[in-house]
């Protein structure tokens, strides 16, 4: 298993939560609710490194085509944790704002696997 490279990302990274639910509404306005799934409630990552070297951007990028060859997931640690979790990134954008200098911005999914 591959591990994303020591980097990290800028403040400001965001974090959304969109626990997996199922729900069947009654006539009467009752509502039941079920969590569907072990896993249930899944993250995503928005990050964003700014202001990078050629070279950091450079390993971010190869790191990243790497995985998308074949969607391969990848071992992460969120920002201020300490434990590592299963990652996919289905898209990312490169800048270069400035001479020698890159932005990269992605999206990171947990997925779950053994």
């Amino acid at each position: 298993m591959a591990t994303f490279p020591s980097i990290d990302p800028d403040y400001g990274a965001q974090k959304a939560s969109a626990p997996i639910v199922r729900k069947v509404q009654f006539g009467d306005g009752y509502e039941a609710r079920l969590k569907y799934g072990i896993n249930q409630n899944p993250k995503v990552w928005t990050l964003s490194f700014v202001n990078l070297t050629e070279a950091d951007s450079d390993t971010i990028e190869t790191f990243l085509d790497a995985r998308a060859d074949d969607y391969a997931s990848f071992d992460w640690s969120p920002p201020d944790e300490t434990s590592t979790y299963k990652w996919v990134c289905e898209e990312w954008t490169k800048s270069i704002p400035f001479a020698n200098r890159a932005t990269i911005q992605a999206t990171f999914r947990q997925v779950f696997e053994p």
